[in-house]
């Protein structure tokens, strides 16, 4: 699962695992649990070393049988962008008037800015976004329950992409 910060890919992620029966993998979690908070590392380490600290988590999770969540900018990474291109990626959106509530002072890239930083943080990798995913779902205004199970169910019926709209 992809997508921008607040999007709720590790709330949907959970879900979605466990209707699938897997576990499920929140890479900024395990980069949290081995390393400390992510704020904490872009202050102290800087954002160049946590992109490698990642990197590391992202490989890993990739080669688990699991519903993995990465982290907003973990897409960035060309190696990361390489693996992705051979599994089934959903990406998950979301409006910045519904992201509004979901993005707090612990987001490193966010915390002087607010929803214009998100703003702009979206622009700058909405392409990647759209081009490493094999479908979308907007979380602005939907249930994330109903949403997680309409991944689960692309994901039990092979995970292709959406389906071609007819034009009128």
């Amino acid at each position: 699962m992809i997508g921008a910060p607040g999007a709720g890919k590790s709330r949907a992620g959970k879900r979605v695992a466990r209707l699938l029966k897997v576990p499920f993998v929140d890479t900024d979690r395990r980069i949290v649990l081995r390393h400390g908070p992510i704020a904490q590392v872009f202050a102290t380490r800087g954002e160049e070393y946590f992109r490698m600290i990642e990197r590391i988590e992202v490989a890993r999770a990739l080669k688990e049988r699991a519903v993995v969540a990465l982290g907003g900018g973990a897409v960035l990474d060309p190696e990361t962008q390489i693996e992705l291109g051979s599994l089934p990626i959903a990406l998950l959106t979301v409006s910045a008037e519904a992201v509004a509530d979901r993005i707090g002072d612990k987001r490193p890239l966010l915390r002087d800015g607010g929803v214009e930083a998100w703003e702009k943080l979206v622009a700058a990798r909405r392409s990647t976004y759209e081009r490493l995913a094999t479908r979308s779902w907007d979380s602005s205004t939907r249930p994330i329950d109903a949403i997680a199970q309409e991944i689960a169910d692309w994901v039990t019926s092979g995970a292709g992409p959406e389906p071609e709209q007819e034009l009128p």
